[in-house]
């Protein structure tokens, strides 16, 4: 929750997906999947190193409207899925899921339904 009150949001500021994902290179010792989804009302604004549970994890910040969506991907222990859990925490919603060898969680002020459907678009 700390992340979305913080002054540091992002190390790098671009809606190129191109240009986010190779900010992690050699930083990370995995490729986070980058994409933009301001088509469907989403676009990437930028991405960012940060910790979670003591390990690097990558963060890409999205916007839906005036909304931030902060978006942590980290390798997961295989390839299975794990359907979405949705969770409020200090008046912020959560959602957690698995997908592809990823585990992701997108934190926002953004209403749930509303969260709930990026989570869907980042990994159907």
């Amino acid at each position: 929750m700390r992340s979305l009150v913080a002054n540091h949001l992002m190390d790098v500021v671009s809606t190129d997906q191109h240009t986010v994902k190779p900010r992690f290179d050699g930083k990370l010792e995995f490729a986070p999947p980058v994409q933009d989804f301001a088509a469907e009302g989403y676009p990437l604004v930028g991405g960012r190193l940060d910790y979670l549970n003591e390990g690097k994890v990558a963060v890409l910040v999205y916007h839906r409207a005036l909304h931030v969506i902060n978006l942590y991907v980290w390798p997961a222990g295989d390839n299975g899925a794990a359907p979405i859990e949705a969770h409020t925490i200090q008046g912020y919603n959560v959602v957690s899921w698995t997908r592809n060898g990823f585990q992701f969680r997108a934190a926002s002020d953004l209403n749930l339904a509303e969260l709930h459907d990026f989570a869907n678009l980042v990994s159907p």
